[in-house]
């Protein structure tokens, strides 16, 4: 038995979506029975879409399990720093569970990434059986819902942190002038604070409550904005020059986006729902639907109205 993992390519996109389909609604047979419930620990977001696979791989440190060299799984994980990791998810096809495949592609992980030294990860209250076995591969629990279990995994790291600073309240201090590249933050109250006229490129934000924040004079170039939860933002005096959305939706309240005042030449929009869409006093000049002229059909429109 030879299990090992290989980072995955877009071309396992399809093959990884269709086993994590299988797997979670597996799953979801097996705990939710067919009750309604939506746990999305168990049947996480986009767990069937290609391309939201196709995203991870290209963002995320995406790794697919090979069993005798059949692609049977994957792991999913994003890495913060070099301290820090998180397991996204793991799938294992239901054909090939039971052959410990699942403890050794984690065991695999770590070694993939040996400075790591805290992983976290979260799955059901109701898969009973995977909080057995996270606790059997070195998990605590260290959150516990009536839907969620929250564990943590702390280990050696191979490279010593002189620089360590840990459980010490400081609050209230103020940083000028200070060179702090690569500082590496987890599991920080950072509530209240200011960061102003500091220059923070190329840093990474991960799973991190950052609502009722202000955003304000900020460069965003080449900034990537991706599984996340918006509802009920603004969005104001924003240049959007060359922005794209992909695969992008509404949320689960399915409230509609509303465009103001805004310039909009250009813009493409394909493969998209756009029921109960409106559009009023705008300029639909070269504006096309299905290759068809806008004007051309809102000019056979009025004629045929004024009849």
């Amino acid at each position: 038995m030879l299990i090992t993992i290989q980072k995955a390519s877009v071309l396992d996109a399809e093959k990884l979506t269709e086993i994590m389909k299988e797997t979670f609604d597996e799953e979801a047979r097996r705990w939710l029975k067919n009750q309604g419930i939506l746990d999305y620990n168990i049947q996480p977001p986009g767990y069937s879409s290609v391309e939201m696979t196709k995203y991870m791989i290209e963002e995320l440190a995406y790794y697919k399990i090979i069993y005798n060299k059949d692609i049977v799984g994957g792991i999913i994980v994003t890495i913060t720093g070099k301290s820090f990791g998180r397991i996204d998810r793991i799938f294992v096809d239901p054909k090939h569970q039971g052959k410990k495949i699942g403890s050794r592609a984690i065991e695999l992980i770590e070694e993939e990434f040996p400075t790591v030294k805290t992983w976290e990860l979260e799955t059901s209250s109701r898969q009973v059986n995977n909080h057995h076995f996270y606790e059997k591969m070195g998990y605590r629990t260290t959150f516990i819902t009536e839907d969620e279990y929250c564990y943590i995994k702390r280990k050696e790291s191979s490279l010593g942190i002189e620089s360590l600073v840990e459980n010490k309240d400081i609050s209230n201090v103020q940083y000028e002038n200070c060179n702090m590249e690569k500082t590496e933050c987890y599991q920080v109250n950072l509530e209240g604070s200011s960061f102003g006229n500091s220059n923070i490129m190329n840093t990474h934000f991960n799973n991190c409550n950052l609502s009722h924040s202000k955003f304000q004079n900020i460069n965003f170039k080449h900034s990537l904005y991706a599984d996340l939860n918006l509802s009920h933002s603004k969005v104001r005096l924003v240049t959007l020059g060359g922005v794209r959305f992909i695969d992008t939706n509404l949320g689960d309240d399915e409230e509609p986006i509303s465009f103001e005042r805004c310039d909009l030449q250009g813009t493409k929009i394909s493969n998209s729902n756009l029921r109960n869409l409106q559009i009023k006093d705008s300029d639909l000049t070269g504006m096309t639907i299905d290759n068809i002229s806008v004007e051309k059909l809102l000019e056979v429109y009025y004629q045929e109205f004024k009849k």
